[in-house]
């Protein structure tokens, strides 16, 4: 049956990309991976008290069902987009933050844009003060699924101190083994030794898997709430800015290059800030494609989530200003990174 489906896919995949011919029949074969901050996509019961209160129809956003499938709808638009102009089936595996519980997932891939991709979810619910969590939705075709987990974010001298789970996903893309990390690190709003914490946590992670198999490949993705080049990122974790930098067992940030161009996933006074990172483990650099190899990366900042007036006027086009409903999308645009490997 996969092998069956693989055939399926490689047959889309190469009829779609004949221009990566090269001699022999080989085809190099572009996959990708993404990750959406989805900005509050909550249902509008609630059941969190004082923290739910806002997105429920007597709260001050007035959160009732169409401004929920409103959203919905606009979610699933975007996530219908992502990386289509290459992979024809979109992403193989999707990394979410800022969603409240499982049901608004399955209440997203069940929406008219996203139905026929038939997308999977992982998600666990997270103590995050708020209620909100990550997740990762995954397209079967593209991408097995055979363990997961939820990492809690614990640190050190603050046991009260509630965020969101580390998720990590592992699984087999074209017969190679995969894990994936998905993050929401704490705000701003945080000292910086709580990001440094959730760094730590990562490279943790990553570190026994790779230990554990040093040929798996490891992606780490999420809204960071730091840049490429701040402390958590760079040190703590280890993800290189660039490719000369990277050690035996390190990260590679492929983010770093856009950061330095001054692409940013989120706007804030004025200023463009790139959270929304993807990172890969050193394995998936070189030029040996008969396996998985990173390609390229980008910042989805496409003209229709773009704000084009008033005072965020070139923002990201969210759903609400302040309390007032603005029927956009998210605060933050997606970021998506693209692999390669031959097929015979």
């Amino acid at each position: 049956m996969i092998m069956s489906r693989l055939k399926v896919i490689f047959v889309i995949l190469t009829v779609v990309f004949s221009t990566f011919s090269f001699a022999q029949n080989r085809k190099l074969v572009p996959f990708s991976v993404a990750f959406y901050n989805l900005e509050n996509l909550f249902d509008t019961i609630n059941n969190n008290s004082s923290y739910d209160l806002e997105y429920s129809p007597k709260g001050e956003k007035l959160w009732d069902s169409k401004k929920y499938y409103s959203k919905l709808d606009n979610m699933a638009r975007v996530l219908s987009l992502l990386a289509r102009e290459t992979c024809p089936l979109g992403p193989a595996v999707i990394g979410v933050a800022e969603v409240e519980n499982r049901s608004v997932l399955e209440d997203l891939v069940k929406r008219d844009a996203l139905a026929k991709l038939n997308l999977q979810i992982v998600h666990y619910d997270s103590p995050d003060r708020r209620g909100i969590d990550v997740g990762l939705l995954y397209n079967p075709l593209l991408f097995t699924v055979t363990s997961s987990k939820a990492f809690p974010l614990i640190v050190k001298d603050f046991p009260n101190f509630r965020s969101r789970d580390v998720l990590l996903v592992s699984g087999l893309m074209d017969g190679e083994k995969f894990h994936f990390l998905v993050n929401h690190w704490p705000s701003r709003g945080n000292a910086e030794r709580f990001r440094i914490a959730a760094a730590e946590l990562n490279r943790q992670i990553h570190d026994s898997l790779r230990v554990a198999d040093p040929e798996s490949k490891v992606i780490i993705m999420g809204d960071l709430n730091d840049d490429p080049t701040n402390k958590s990122v760079k040190s703590t974790l280890g993800a290189a800015t660039k490719r000369k930098d990277v050690k035996a067992n390190g990260l590679f940030n492929p983010m770093a290059e856009l950061h330095a161009k001054g692409i940013g996933s989120l706007a804030y006074q004025g200023g463009w800030n790139l959270f929304d990172q993807i990172i890969i483990s050193d394995n998936l650099l070189g030029d040996d494609r008969s396996t998985f190899k990173f390609w390229k990366a980008e910042v989805f900042n496409r003209d229709f989530l773009i704000q084009k007036e008033g005072q965020y006027k070139g923002y990201p086009l969210r759903t609400h200003s302040q309390n007032t409903f603005l029927n956009g999308y998210s605060d933050h645009f997606p970021s998506i990174i693209y692999l390669i490997k031959y097929f015979e």
